[in-house]
């Protein structure tokens, strides 16, 4: 797939794996909210990488054959994260952001070795046949900050989950504006169908972790 930007379009930041190895995500300087490395997503990337998910030497190795959907993708680090760790990835975002991600995946395929990851289109609220059965995990960062994408937003999380299904929600909770209107609504709606688990900071990345930056295992309701 031929990429429209060039070298003066994007800057590049860099996230080093627990394995030594270095993830390469490049940016856009102009652009949506989706062409930049929130901390959020980060903090989520990092968390995949925890004790509890991924320790070969204890034999823990939970992304390994797992399906996994990234929801508002971005450009792609958190979905890159888990493919490397050997998941089976699917990342996705609107039409205007599949060239970065395409371009990410790009960069970064030499460190996916066992994992696989593909960039589909993907708009809340629509049709998510092509997603299912359902993943085994749904990874999110940084979703929940525009009001009017909210109820879709439930609506593809209830699409794309069946009973076994993590959802885990990564965002930074922001006090401004309308921001904490709209987190309440999210809450809100979600409570209907799903209940929602807080990681403690201690379960986190000792590093990669923040106060204002909350972590959610999110499950359907049964």
């Amino acid at each position: 797939m031929a990429s429209y930007m060039d070298d003066g379009d994007y800057f590049v930041r860099e996230l080093e794996k627990n394995d030594g190895c270095t993830l390469k995500l490049k940016q856009c300087y102009v652009g949506d909210v989706g062409c930049v490395v929130w901390d959020a997503a980060i903090v989520l990337a990092k968390y995949l990488e925890t004790k509890q998910f991924y320790d070969p030497p204890s034999g823990v190795d939970v992304w390994s054959g797992s399906r996994v959907v990234e929801l508002g993708a971005g450009t792609g680090v958190v979905g890159l994260m888990a493919a490397t760790l050997g998941a089976q990835v699917t990342v996705t975002d609107l039409e205007d952001l599949q060239n970065l991600l395409q371009v990410n995946i790009k960069d970064n395929q030499a460190l996916v070795n066992c994992g696989s990851i593909t960039a589909k289109v993907l708009k809340w609220g629509d049709d998510v046949s092509e997603f299912l059965p359902p993943p085994h995990y749904v990874l999110m960062a940084d979703c929940i900050y525009y009001e009017q994408s909210i109820a879709p937003l439930v609506e593809s999380l209830k699409l794309l989950s069946g009973p076994e299904t993590c959802i885990i929600c990564c965002y930074e909770k922001r006090t401004e504006g309308v921001n904490p209107e709209v987190e309440r609504k999210f809450f809100e709606l979600l409570q209907q169908n799903f209940t929602c688990e807080k990681i403690p900071s201690d379960k986190q990345d000792p590093e990669f972790s923040s106060p204002d930056i909350h972590i959610l295992h999110i499950r359907k309701k049964v």
